[in-house]
């Protein structure tokens, strides 16, 4: 098997180490593969791209797992879907792990992923002690989509796949690409308001167990 980069095979071994037992290396390699080229195409990095594929390969392969039963699913999944996953679901992923920690799973990704976050939105986010300085926009794969159990859309239209099944709300918030500061943060207090109501909706006794 041939890598684009010798780092990927660090990654692979520490894949094939997480799952082994639940999927072959064949098919770890073939979605760490995937996952980097999915990122090469878009994102701004370089050098930190195979630990970022690794970490996004990680991601779709525990939903392919849980999918196909292969993994106890051990809490609910919540994603986030943006256009481009360079603002609001971003946002969204970090203030609801801040409000909920690891009570639920949380997702994000972009129907048309950006290059690079917004840089707004990231001075917000450091502002409110949210660190996204080491996220990137991902691509929407189908096994993410088919894993979650509540999709959250964020201005992304029809772009999102439907499955039967799922949960679907459509947050209309306002886009924070070329914002000004204050209107970003605005905008992170309007989702911080609709997540609050998402986790009671989600936990309605308080105790957050696994019941959707």
């Amino acid at each position: 098997m041939v890598f684009p980069e010798n780092a990927l095979y660090r990654v692979a071994d520490e894949l094939a180490d997480r799952f082994y037992g639940t999927f072959s290396r064949e098919t770890i390699d073939r979605y760490l593969i995937e996952s980097y080229d999915l990122l090469r195409m878009t994102a701004r990095v370089g050098i930190h791209l195979p630990v970022l594929a690794a970490k996004f390969a990680r991601e779709r392969l525990t939903a392919l797992a849980e999918i196909e039963g292969r993994q106890v699913k051990q809490s609910p999944t919540v994603l986030f879907v943006c256009v481009h996953n360079a603002g609001r679901s971003q946002l969204a992923a970090a203030l609801l792990h801040r409000r909920i920690g690891t009570a639920v799973q949380i997702r994000s990704a972009g129907s048309s992923p950006g290059r690079a976050l917004d840089p707004a939105v990231l001075n917000v986010a450091a502002e409110l002690g949210l660190d996204l300085s080491r996220e990137i926009p991902k691509p929407l794969t189908d096994e993410i989509v088919r894993a979650a159990d509540v999709v959250v859309t964020l201005g992304c239209g029809d772009a999102c796949p439907v499955y039967p099944g799922k949960r679907y709300l459509d947050w209309r918030v306002a886009d924070p690409e070329g914002a000004d500061p204050d209107t970003v943060r605005t905008i992170a207090a309007d989702i911080d308001d609709r997540l609050a109501h998402l986790i009671k909706d989600l936990f309605p006794d308080g105790n957050r167990p696994f019941d959707l």
